[in-house]
């Protein structure tokens, strides 16, 4: 038996699959960081800096109504489809390496996606106040469950499942802008072959920690139903 107390539902035999699930996004993070810097170490041949990449790319694809900014901070690089801007981290905007383009590139991608209204990108969209209440709620209700009624710890399971939605929805869209990204670089000839090679690196790096964050919130959602199962049996 499992058991369902306060105490036994944070160290029940069950917490071996929130470890897992911690280990695969600490490695997967890790991953990507070393990548990265990895290849932020190559200068491109042709010098061009992630800022002008991307600025670039928006250009090829007649996108005029998004602007490219540089921001603060590492690998928080990301395109907001509601403002229309596309946010460079420092060593991504102004760098002149194989890392800045693909990364630069990648989050173009989002933007062109944007642009040809790609269905995966608009569901995300739509997902994300869900997500967000999902996430905020579902703990506290399954906890409220423990001493007021099993209907709560069923809402907070829904609940949870909704924010799981959402990165399940996040993984052929990050895909589909990497896959934009390594063919508009490879159709312009931004990068030569051999740097298209490091550049698919860098963006399988990235698309791990997505794969790695989606598997950790279903090894969760598996431990609170196989502790709420045991509950009821």
């Amino acid at each position: 038996m499992y058991g369902f107390g306060p105490m036994n539902m944070m160290w029940d035999r069950t917490y071996i699959l929130i470890i897992i699930g911690m280990v695969l996004s600490m490695l997967a993070s890790a991953y990507v960081s070393r990548t990265f810097k990895k290849y932020a170490d190559v200068k491109t041949k042709k010098g061009y800096t992630g800022a002008q990449v991307a600025q670039m790319i928006l250009d090829v694809n007649n996108i005029q109504n998004v602007a490219v900014q540089p921001i603060r901070g590492e690998l928080n690089d990301n395109y907001n489809s509601a403002t229309k801007i596309l946010s460079l981290s420092e060593p991504v905007a102004n760098v002149q390496s194989v890392s800045a383009i693909g990364v630069a590139a990648h989050e173009c991608g989002h933007a062109v996606q944007d642009a040809v209204g790609y269905k995966p990108l608009i569901w995300r969209a739509a997902l994300v106040p869900i997500a967000n209440f999902g996430t905020q709620v579902s703990f506290p209700l399954i906890i409220a469950g423990l001493f007021f009624g099993k209907f709560l710890i069923t809402a907070g399971i829904v609940c949870f499942s909704a924010a799981l939605v959402f990165q399940l929805v996040t993984l052929p869209v990050e895909f589909n802008a990497s896959a934009r990204a390594l063919r508009i670089l490879n159709e312009q000839e931004i990068l030569d072959q051999e740097e298209m090679s490091m550049a698919r690196h860098v963006l399988f790096a990235a698309a791990l920690t997505y794969v790695a964050a989606a598997f950790a919130s279903v090894l969760q959602l598996l431990r609170l139903i196989m502790i709420y199962g045991d509950r009821r049996n």
